[in-house]
């Protein structure tokens, strides 16, 4: 599996996550920049994970799928199941009930988050109902490469 290397012009790996997106600004999906694209590509999906929730391990804030491939997934997709103005990219069961939800951990507590970008052979026949472990079943013998970007975020309980 050749590398995929996911970047955002929003913030650092391991950086803090700008407030605009985070579920305590405007809770917008950041930009993110890939590089290393395999050529058979032929869909992304992206899902957004809290490493560190106390009670619910790698806690699923946002899942998207059969996106277009491109080099930067757009900064403010959309709410709604299916995105017509991403090739009908359907956003799935989360946190973030078909969208982008970001972070938001209780005030003073920092966690840690994971955008993890997967690179497919196909077009996935998911319904915008499906959940994380449905997408991971239906990528099983599809996934051509993985790549993420991890940052952080504190709520203050000025925001």
């Amino acid at each position: 599996m050749n590398p995929l290397r996911v970047t955002s012009p929003a913030f650092e790996e391991g950086g803090y996550i700008p407030l605009d997106h985070t579920g305590r600004g405007k809770d917008l999906s950041p930009p993110l920049n890939l590089e290393g694209l395999d050529e058979g590509a032929r869909s992304l999906a992206v899902t957004l994970d809290d490493d560190s929730h106390p009670l619910f391990p790698r806690y699923n804030h946002w899942l998207i799928w059969n996106l277009p491939v491109c080099d930067e997934i757009p900064a403010g997709i959309p709410h709604g199941k299916t995105l017509p103005s991403l090739a009908s990219a359907v956003q799935g069961v989360a946190y973030g009930r078909h969208r982008y939800r970001g972070p938001k951990p209780p005030f003073r507590w920092n966690h840690r988050y994971t955008f993890t970008v997967y690179v497919l052979d196909c077009l996935l026949p998911l319904p915008p109902d499906s959940r994380r472990r449905d997408f991971f079943k239906a990528i099983d013998g599809h996934l051509l490469q993985r790549g993420t970007l991890t940052g952080q975020f504190q709520s203050f309980g000025d925001e």
